[in-house]
C-alpha cells in the first residue's frame, strides 16, 4: 500500500511511557518515523489519517490461544469435530482475533495434529485473514494424565484429546512427528486439570519425559510450552528450560525463586478467564458455582492471582492469555484478561498494556521489531477511540477500534470519507 501518515493521535508506544501527542509515518510494512507534536513529518506521497486525538498503540498479543477450541463445554466435543468443519472453524476464529485487535497470537495447542499449522500457513499466504501466529501441535499428554480421554476399553490414540506418550522415547517420537508437521511450538501437559479428573496440583509427567521434549525441540529450533499448574510442574519447567509456562497457579516460593533467577528465559500466561468463569459462570453447562468442581476453581483463582502479584513484583513476565474457546469463555472476549490483571493481580493499566504489547513482541520471538511503536518496527497497530490507560476495559469493545493494521496493511480500514466520522476521524487529501 501507499505510505500512511497517522497524525493527531496520542501515541501509546508500548514501552510503559505515558502517551504523548504525535504522528507516525508508515512505509511498506515498517514504522519509518515517529514524531512528537503535530505537522512535523512530511505529507508528500502519503495518505494522511487524522486520528482526532484517538490512541494509537501496538496491536495486542494473546499468549494462550486455541483457534481450534470450538466454544463447546468439554474436551471431547472439541476433539471430535470432523476435520473439514474444524479447519473452517479455526479459520473463522483466526479472523475473530484480529477483528478484536490481537495482531499476534501464540498457539497453545491444537485439537488435531496439523490444524494450527494449516491455519498459520493460510494466514501467511493471504488465503485467510488472521494475526501473526505461532502454530502448535496437539497437546502431548501422559497415559492417565490431562488429555488422555480414551475410555479404558478403547485405548486407540485417535479417541484421545491429547497425543499420549509414556516414557522419554515415546516423547522423542512425538516431538519429532510434530516438528515434521511444521509446528513452531510444542505443548506438554505436565500437571493436572480439575475438570479433566486429574487434580491441578498433581504432576503426572516425569522429569525424563520433559527433559527429552525440550532437548529434541530446542535442538531443532522449536520452543516448548507447558500446562503447569502445580508447584512441581513449574519447577520442572525451569529446570529443563520450558520456554512458556501456562497457569503456574500453585507456584510456591521455591518455584518463584527459580523463575526469578531465570526470568529472562521464561514467560508465564496464567489464563485467568478460565479460572474465574469456570468457577462462577459455567452453571448453564452443568458446573454450578456451589458444586465441588467450581469451588476448586474459585480457590485456584484466588491463589493464582496472589501468585501473579508476586511474579509481577519479582519482574517475571506475565502475559494475558485466558484459554478462551469454551462455552462460557468464547473466543473474541480475550481482552477481559487485561481487566483481570488490573482488578485482581495488582497490575497498573500501563503494566497490563505493556504485558500485551512489549512482552507480546518478546514472546513472539521478535523483541526488536514487534510490540512497540518505534522506528524500524513492524507496523502492527490499532487506533483506539479513547484512552486505555484511563480505562483498560475499552479494549474489550471492538467498536472502539477505529482501525486495525497488521504488517502495514489495514485489516480494518479507517473511515475514508473526507468529512469527519462519528469519532471525529477523517482522511486528509
Amino acid at each position: 500500500m501507499a505510505n500512511v501518515l497517522v497524525t493527531n493521535v496520542r501515541i501509546l508506544d508500548g514501552t510503559g511511557e505515558y502517551p504523548y501527542t504525535g504522528e507516525v509515518l508508515i512505509q511498506g510494512n515498517r514504522i519509518r518515523r515517529v514524531a512528537r507534536g503535530l505537522r512535523s513529518l512530511p505529507t508528500v506521497g502519503a495518505t494522511v489519517i487524522d486520528g482526532a486525538g484517538a490512541t494509537l498503540m501496538p496491536g495486542m498479543t494473546e499468549a494462550h490461544t486455541h483457534f481450534s477450541w470450538n466454544d463447546q463445554p468439554d474436551l471431547e466435543s472439541i476433539q471430535r469435530m470432523p476435520p473439514e468443519e474444524h479447519t473452517l472453524w479455526a479459520a473463522k476464529v483466526a479472523k475473530t482475533y484480529i477483528d478484536a485487535g490481537f495482531t499476534s497470537c501464540v498457539g497453545a495447542a491444537a485439537a488435531k495434529p496439523r490444524l494450527d499449522v494449516v491455519v498459520r500457513n493460510a494466514i501467511n499466504s493471504g488465503l485467510i485473514p488472521g494475526p501473526r501466529y505461532l502454530a502448535n501441535g496437539q497437546e502431548i499428554a501422559t497415559t492417565g494424565g490431562l488429555g488422555d480421554t480414551s475410555p479404558p476399553h478403547i485405548p486407540a490414540p485417535e479417541l484421545s484429546f491429547g497425543w499420549v506418550v509414556t516414557g522419554p522415547e515415546d516423547m522423542r517420537r512425538a516431538v519429532r512427528m510434530f516438528i515434521k508437521y511444521g509446528v513452531d511450538l510444542l505443548k506438554l501437559n505436565i500437571s493436572g486439570e480439575e475438570i479433566a479428573g486429574v487434580a491441578a496440583e498433581e504432576t503426572p509427567m516425569c522429569d525424563d519425559e520433559v527433559a527429552m521434549a525440550v532437548s529434541e525441540a530446542h535442538r531443532r529450533g522449536r520452543r516448548v510450552c507447558a500446562h503447569a499448574r502445580s508447584a512441581e510442574s513449574v519447577k520442572m519447567c525451569v529446570r529443563h528450560g520450558v520456554d512458556i509456562i501456562y497457569h503456574a497457579s500453585y507456584a510456591d516460593e521455591e518455584a518463584l525463586d527459580m523463575l526469578e533467577a531465570a526470568k529472562d528465559r521464561h514467560f508465564v500466561a496464567p489464563a485467568l478467564a478460565w479460572l474465574f468463569r469456570t468457577g462462577r459462570d459455567a452453571g448453564p453447562w452443568g458446573i454450578r458455582p456451589d458444586s465441588p468442581i467450581a469451588i476448586k476453581y474459585q480457590r485456584e483463582a484466588e491463589i493464582a492471582c496472589e501468585t501473579m502479584r508476586k511474579m509481577l513484583k519479582r519482574g517475571i513476565r506475565v502475559l494475558p492469555g485466558g484459554d478462551y474457546g469454551f462455552a462460557w469463555i468464547p473466543h473474541g472476549t480475550n481482552a477481559k484478561d487485561l481487566e483481570y490483571f488490573v482488578d485482581h493481580c495488582g497490575f497498573s493499566t500501563m503494566e497490563a498494556i505493556v504485558s500485551t504489547t512489549k512482552w507480546g513482541g518478546e514472546i513472539m520471538g521478535r523483541p526488536g521489531e514487534l510490540g512497540q511503536i518505534k522506528e524500524g518496527y513492524l507496523a502492527d497497530l490499532i487506533l483506539v477511540d479513547g484512552d486505555p490507560v484511563a480505562n483498560i476495559r475499552i479494549l474489550q469493545d471492538r467498536t472502539r477500534l477505529l482501525f486495525v493494521m497488521k504488517d502495514g496493511e489495514f485489516h480494518k480500514a479507517p473511515d475514508m470519507a473526507p468529512q469527519r466520522s462519528r469519532y471525529g476521524m477523517g482522511v486528509v487529501a
